[in-house]
């Protein structure tokens, strides 16, 4: 961490970064939240709402509006800014706008002098987060996506609904893209520890008429049901990055699952997916390998191609670096 204080910047003002702020902030997770967004007013404003939150609070968290070039003693910066899909469209869609927004604000933020780590939560997130790690030039292990993590958060409701247990009590993970290809990767659920295969196969006049097709559909479609219905999602993702953030500041090495850079696990390399990870203060401390079966290696590959495909669509960022 780069000092004393618990310092941490989220660039983005909108409804994901205010909601990333006001959680930090509720949490007592720093001692002091700068927010950097498009337009100064809107920035301030959001700022000076925040901070009549720390009477309410248990801690004393200084909220202010600052610049790009102030992230250079940031322990942690949370990249928000963005815009969302449109019906009918992708997550991919929006990545030549992510593009345009970052390439020259990420060089700024390092010329800062920034040395912390990159929390992504723009998206298409996986690309994102392989583009702020090849711009910054910073080790892999210090540029995280939220990934799939909300996808898993998603997942473990969904599936409390049916059984029925606490979703804290469901273990298990989405894999892949944050996105259209991603997959639930069923071989490794379980609930308290019992594989979610058994739960079902012992219990087929509770647990029989389960669809985990339609349960991993609902899963993906989530977020769009969301956005449809009241504009954005922000609420979900502001508390998986808090999460994440958490991990970071305590040193917690919980596992989520996030977009990480791979370097040979699972058998990709020189890409940013969704994978279990160990998080803690140096950011990504180690890769989980779950042991795929056949048919969820098969799907993992495909959400890879769909990745690299994208990311093989910015020229610009391949010669990065090279």
């Amino acid at each position: 961490m780069a000092g004393k204080l618990r310092k941490a910047a989220i660039i983005g003002a909108g409804y994901v970064g205010a909601s990333c702020a006001y959680a930090m902030l509720n949490q007592s997770l720093c001692d002091e939240i700068m927010l950097v967004g498009r337009s100064d007013k809107r920035t301030r404003a959001q700022a000076q709402d925040l901070s009549h939150c720390v009477d309410f609070s248990h801690s004393r968290t200084q909220v202010y509006a600052g610049t790009l070039e102030q992230c250079g003693d940031m322990d942690l910066i949370v990249l928000c800014a963005g815009g969302n899909p449109v019906e009918g469209g992708s997550r991919l869609d929006l990545l030549d706008s992510a593009y345009e927004i970052y390439r020259d604000m990420i060089g700024r933020m390092m010329a800062s002098g920034f040395d912390g780590i990159f929390l992504v939560a723009t998206n298409p997130v996986d690309i994102v987060t392989y583009m702020v790690w090849k711009l910054s030039g910073l080790p892999r292990e210090r540029v995280i996506g939220s990934g799939t993590s909300i996808d898993t958060a998603r997942l473990k409701t969904l599936l409390s609904e049916h059984l029925p247990v606490d979703p804290r009590s469901v273990q298990g993970y989405v894999m892949g893209e944050h996105g259209e290809s991603q997959f639930v990767v069923w071989s490794h659920v379980t609930v308290g520890g019992k594989p979610l295969s058994d739960i079902i196969s012992q219990h087929p006049q509770r647990f029989g008429n389960i669809s985990l097709d339609d349960i991993e559909r609902r899963t993906r479609n989530a977020g769009w049901d969301i956005l449809l219905g009241k504009g954005s999602t922000h609420y979900g993702i502001a508390a998986a990055l808090t999460s994440i953030a958490r991990s970071i500041f305590n040193n917690d090495c919980r596992i989520a699952a996030v977009s990480a850079v791979l370097d040979g696990e699972y058998g990709a390399k020189d890409i940013g997916i969704g994978v279990p990870a160990i998080i803690g203060r140096s950011g990504i401390q180690e890769v989980l390998e779950l042991r795929l079966n056949d048919a969820e290696q098969l799907r993992f590959a495909h959400s890879c191609a769909v990745i690299r495909e994208a990311i093989q669509s910015l020229p610009e960022l391949q010669a990065v670096g090279d």
